[in-house]
């Protein structure tokens, strides 16, 4: 044989490889089959690469054991898998019920996009009962989106009750369960169709990495979530599945340190002159404590608080005084983040005074001695241009 020849068929991937802590990443587009049967057999769902191979299939193996899942879809961002749960679910003429204090982007997807393909959409306050929620439900509700808490302003839905309630009409449940990042909350256990994450943020963990997942129980809703990402063509590479399964490994180990420091920053801040209200569920006295005591394992380090009455300009400086918190709108990584949440609020349908600026922190593996230092200062410089 020519070199040509020789040269394309030298160094084929070895039929054994040597065993490793994590699983092989391979590249590639093209997969091979073992004889011509294989070809059209309709049960090797494995024929191109982009359904995922070796480092994305450990992925969602190890998904499917956090989530309690039957099964997992695995998407390139968060924000694809909220909308790739609404599209391998929903058609023209469903109604679908979306909390306001919905993950922004969600609802820049239901206003452009489920409107534009006739899905109707109505946004329910968080602090709606369960009961009136389900009970006035349109008879063509297919779906109930929720988020809790929310990830700016920290409201709790009842979960499990709206889940309950709402499977006896026949009407399907999905929660964005980032803040719960499938360990503190799992809703599949409390009777939830559809778990979805942005893994993006705590199973991630670094701040480097895309992806977002939804989990389920039912084969049929398993079938249809990885129907939906073949349809529309969606893939996660190796290397960003192998990212995601490393720092799934150290998930519980960062959260639980995230969480305890997160609550000692937040116990220090109410406390503070400059504070008039503290959100964090996981902290007794803040609203929603009780559903968060009843349903949940732990806490993260996202929360929010609100300040006293102020200008802009005393907002800005607390935000530049800080050294050690970033100013960035992700969360969920080793890292501390700052972020002034009211114009946001803006595109609500439900109008709440929290009467003075929300504010909202993540808080990282730093020493949380260092980071009330840190916001000290920030208050420090709040409190010379408050008045």
């Amino acid at each position: 044989m020519s070199d040509e020849t020789r040269l394309i068929h030298a160094g084929k991937a070895a039929d054994t490889l040597a065993r490793t802590v994590g699983p092989p990443i391979q590249k590639g587009s093209t997969v091979l089959l073992p004889n011509a049967e294989a070809l059209y057999d309709d049960a090797n769902y494995l024929t191109y690469g982009r359904a995922g191979l070796s480092a994305q299939t450990s992925l969602q193996e190890a998904l499917a054991v956090l989530e309690g899942a039957v099964g997992v879809a695995l998407y390139p961002s968060g924000i694809a898998a909220l909308s790739g749960v609404a599209m391998a679910l929903l058609k023209a003429g469903d109604e679908v019920l979306v909390v306001d204090n919905v993950y922004k982007p969600v609802r820049r997807f239901c206003d452009n996009v489920l409107k534009r393909f006739s899905v109707g959409v109505t946004y329910f306050d968080p602090r709606t009962m369960p009961e009136a929620l389900v009970e006035t439900a349109p008879a063509a509700t297919r779906l109930i989106l929720m988020e809790s808490p929310g990830s700016l302003s920290f409201e709790m839905q009842d979960v499990p009750r709206i889940a309950e309630l709402a499977r006896e009409k026949g009407i399907l449940t999905a929660i964005d369960n980032t803040w719960g990042a499938g360990l503190i909350f799992k809703p599949l256990e409390h009777g939830v169709d559809i778990s979805i994450q942005a893994l993006t943020k705590y199973v991630g963990g670094h701040s480097d990495v895309f992806m977002g997942s939804a989990a389920a129980r039912d084969p049929k809703l398993v079938r249809q979530l990885a129907d939906g990402v073949n349809h529309m063509g969606w893939a996660v590479s190796g290397e960003d599945a192998y990212a995601m399964l490393r720092g799934l490994r150290t998930l519980p180990t960062r959260m639980a340190r995230q969480g305890a420091s997160g609550l000692t920053v937040a116990a220090w801040l109410r406390e503070q002159p400059e504070v008039a209200q503290l959100l964090h569920p996981a902290l007794p006295g803040c609203p929603d404590h009780e559903l968060w005591a009843r349903d949940y394992r732990g806490a993260c380090g996202l929360f929010g608080f609100v300040l006293k009455p102020a200008p802009k300009a005393a907002v800005n400086a607390f935000l530049d005084a800080l050294k050690l918190f970033g100013l960035g709108f992700s969360w969920g990584g080793f890292e501390s983040l700052a972020i002034w949440c009211d114009p946001q609020l803006k595109v609500r349908r439900f109008d709440h005074d929290y009467g003075g600026p929300l504010m909202r922190l993540h808080v990282g593996l730093e020493d949380p001695v260092d980071l009330i230092a840190d916001l000290r200062k920030g208050l420090d410089a709040y409190a010379k241009l408050a008045g």
